[in-house]
């Protein structure tokens, strides 16, 4: 009997006693508990990444749409800009006709009241020297004969 048979028959020995006392119901079951423990880790982190894959979309919807709304605000405001200056345009034109037709009429009342200056200014020259003219035609007997003549014909006038 050599050495290898021994060897052999102690491991047969050594492997019975661990089967009769049940060691490899306690491995298996170790490894079972071992191999379940890691499951529900994977199934955790695939949990947990479906959730972060769900906030990473969520996250993404929402900037999308925020930028959308930053979009829109910016097209408004630009709409609104250009209105603005639609309209301060066309008060600013609606301002220059009224100041232009305020000076148009400045400028005929002016002309006007120049052009009644110049009539007046000329009706009393033309008033001094119809008296000049008349004071020296009225001295003397000429004078006199008109001005009964006219002292006459007043009445008939009047009436």
């Amino acid at each position: 009997m050599d050495a290898e048979f021994f060897v052999l028959l102690a491991f047969l020995v050594f492997v019975g006693i661990l089967i009769y006392f049940g060691v490899h119901r306690t491995v298996l079951k170790a490894l079972d508990a071992r191999g379940e423990a890691i499951q529900v880790e994977l199934d955790q982190a695939a949990k947990l990444r479906a959730e972060a894959t769900a906030l990473l979309a969520s996250f993404e919807r929402k900037s999308a749409k925020a930028e959308a709304n930053a979009a829109a605000i910016v097209a408004e405001a630009r709409a609104q800009a250009e209105q603005l200056a639609k309209e301060a345009g066309e008060r600013m034109n609606e301002l220059i006709a009224r100041r232009t037709r305020q000076a148009e009429a400045k400028i005929a009342l002016a002309e006007a009241q120049a052009a009644a200056d110049v009539r007046a200014a000329a009706a009393d020259r033309a008033v001094k020297a119809a008296e000049i003219v008349l004071r020296d035609q009225t001295q003397g007997a000429p004078g006199e004969d008109l001005v009964s003549r006219e002292i006459a014909g007043l009445g008939s006038r009047l009436n």
